[in-house]
C-alpha cells in the first residue's frame, strides 16, 4: 500500500539578501536636470594678492592695488549618460497557481531592491573612485597599516581644505574586518538608530563608517574617503508601471525606467581619497 504525503506550499518567498542604497550618503542633490538633458556650471577664478603701493603705483601700473586682471570664467558640462529600463510579465494563471506569491507588486519591489539599487550604487561608487582627486599607489592593506593609511587620507583632505565635518569612510566587509583586527583603531560604535538605518556602523577619526557590499565597488577596492559636496547624484526619472491585462497578455505587464548619473565636480575632486588594495601574491 502506498501513501501520498501532503506537500504544503506556504505564502512565503525565499528572498535573496539585498542591501539598501548607499549612494545617497555620498552624493549631493545640488543640481536638478528637470527639463534638460545636460547642466553646465561655471568655475570662476580669483585674483592673486599683491603688495599695496602705499607711496604710489609700481612702475607700469596705474593702481596702487596692483595689476588689474580679468577673472577667469570657464564651465564644466554634465550630460546625463544612464537611461536604463526593465520589463517582465506575470501570467494570470502563474500568479494564481503559485498561491499569489508571484504577484506584480512584490515582484516590482524585489526588482528595485535586488537589481536597480545595486546597479545605481555600483555606478556611483565607481564614478567617485575613478575621478578621485587623491589616488595614491595601491598597497596591501593590513591590520597593522590600515589606520595609518586612513589618517593619510584624512590629511590629504585637510591639505585640500575640504570640509572637516560631513566626511564619510566607505569600506568593504573585508576592510572592515581588518579595522576590527587593527590594534590602533578604536571604533566608536555608539551610533544612533537613524544613522544605522542609513548604513552607518561606526565612526573612525570623526568619520561615519559605511560598509558596502564588495559587489558594488571597483575591483581591489581598499577604502574611500569622500565628502558629499564632491559628487552630484542625479536621478532625473524614476517611472515604474504595472499594466493589468494589456493587449496580448492575460496578466500583469511590469515596466520600469530610471535615468540617473553621478558627476564629480572638478574643483571638488580633492575632497575624495581612494586607496586601492593590492593583494599579496601567493608564495
Amino acid at each position: 500500500m502506498s501513501i501520498e504525503l501532503v506537500t504544503k506550499y506556504e505564502k512565503y518567498v525565499d528572498e535573496l539578501f539585498a542591501t539598501e542604497s548607499k549612494a545617497q550618503l555620498i552624493t549631493n542633490k545640488d543640481f536638478t536636470f528637470d527639463g534638460a538633458h545636460a547642466v553646465r556650471i561655471y568655475k570662476i577664478g580669483v585674483a592673486e594678492m599683491n603688495d599695496y603701493g602705499r607711496t604710489g603705483a609700481s612702475p607700469g601700473q596705474w593702481s596702487r592695488y596692483g595689476e588689474v586682471k580679468d577673472l577667469s570664467a570657464t564651465t564644466e558640462l554634465m550630460t546625463l549618460r544612464k537611461d536604463r529600463s526593465f520589463t517582465f510579465v506575470i501570467d494570470r494563471l502563474d500568479e494564481d497557481e503559485t498561491a499569489d506569491n508571484l504577484d506584480a507588486a512584490s515582484a516590482l519591489a524585489r526588482q528595485l531592491r535586488q537589481v536597480v539599487v545595486p546597479e545605481i550604487d555600483t555606478y556611483t561608487i565607481n564614478e567617485i573612485a575613478t575621478n578621485a582627486g587623491n589616488k595614491p599607489a595601491s598597497l596591501e592593506l593590513t591590520a597593522e597599516n590600515l589606520y595609518g593609511e586612513i589618517i593619510k587620507g584624512s590629511n590629504a583632505l585637510d591639505a585640500a581644505e575640504a570640509p572637516e565635518t560631513g566626511r564619510v569612510l566607505l569600506v568593504t566587509p573585508d576592510t572592515y574586518l581588518l579595522m576590527k583586527q587593527s590594534p590602533d583603531i578604536v571604533m566608536e560604535t555608539d551610533v544612533g538608530n537613524e544613522l544605522r538605518l542609513q548604513g552607518v556602523i561606526a565612526t573612525v577619526d570623526g568619520m561615519p563608517v559605511i560598509r558596502v557590499p564588495k559587489a558594488r565597488v571597483p575591483e581591489n577596492f581598499g577604502f574611500l574617503i569622500t565628502h558629499p559636496v564632491a559628487a552630484v547624484g542625479v536621478t532625473k526619472l524614476e517611472s515604474y508601471k504595472t499594466h493589468i491585462d494589456p493587449p496580448g497578455i492575460s496578466g500583469s505587464l511590469v515596466e520600469g525606467r530610471v535615468a540617473y548619473d553621478c558627476f564629480v565636480l572638478e574643483n571638488k575632486a580633492k575632497a575624495i581619497y581612494y586607496q586601492e588594495h593590492a593583494a599579496s601574491e601567493a608564495v
